[in-house]
C-alpha cells in the first residue's frame, strides 16, 4: 500500500504541483490586473464616455472630433482553460471566460480613454466595443474600443455603479412624459 502511494506521488506529484502553482500565480496576476484597471478607471474618470451614437455634446470653440481607440489582446492561462473545459462538459457557467472578457473590455476602454486624455479631449461618444477570439481554443481574445473624442463644454461625468467606465446622461435628450 505504501509503495503504491509513493509511486502515485512520483508519477503525478509534479503535475499536481505545477497545476497548483500555475493556478495560484495566474489568479494572483488576474487580481493584480483587475486592481490596476480599477485605479486606471478612477484616474481617467474625468473623460466622459458615452455609447450613444447620435448624441453630440456641446463642443468647445474650435474643437473637432477625432477617432480614438484602445486595443488589447489578453490570454487565459491554461489552468483555467482546463477548468473551463471540465465545466463545459456539465453545461456550467464558464466564469473563467467571463473574467477574461471583462478584463479585455475594461483594458481596451482604459487605453482608449488614455489616448483621448493625452490629446486633451474631455468626451468620447459613439463608443463601440468589438471582441474576437484570436485562436480556436478561445484562450486569447482581442478587444477593441473606439469612439469619437471631442473637447466638450458640458463636461460633467457621472460615475456608474458598475465596473464599466463612467457614463453620462445627456441633458439634450427629450424627456418622456
Amino acid at each position: 500500500m505504501n509503495d503504491s502511494l509513493t509511486q502515485v506521488l512520483i508519477n503525478y506529484g509534479p503535475f499536481i504541483f505545477l497545476f497548483a502553482a500555475g493556478w495560484f500565480f495566474g489568479s494572483r496576476y488576474e487580481r493584480q490586473h483587475l486592481a490596476q484597471l480599477t485605479v486606471a478607471e478612477q484616474a481617467l474618470g474625468d473623460i466622459t464616455v458615452s455609447s450613444e451614437r447620435f448624441y453630440r455634446p456641446e463642443l468647445a470653440v474650435g474643437s473637432e472630433g477625432a477617432l480614438v481607440l484602445g486595443s488589447v489582446v489578453i490570454a487565459q492561462d491554461y489552468f483555467k482553460m482546463i477548468i473551463a473545459r471540465v465545466l463545459s462538459l456539465f453545461g456550467k457557467n464558464l466564469t473563467t471566460y467571463e473574467t477574461l472578457l471583462d478584463r479585455a473590455r475594461r483594458e481596451a476602454i482604459v487605453r482608449m480613454r488614455t489616448q483621448a486624455k493625452a490629446k486633451g479631449y474631455t468626451h468620447i461618444y459613439g463608443v463601440r466595443l468589438e471582441v474576437t477570439n484570436i485562436n480556436q481554443l478561445g484562450s486569447m481574445v482581442e478587444a477593441i474600443a473606439y469612439g469619437t473624442a471631442v473637447i466638450s463644454t458640458d463636461h460633467t461625468p457621472i460615475v456608474s455603479a458598475t465596473h464599466t467606465s463612467p457614463a453620462r446622461v445627456p441633458s439634450a435628450l427629450p424627456s418622456i412624459s
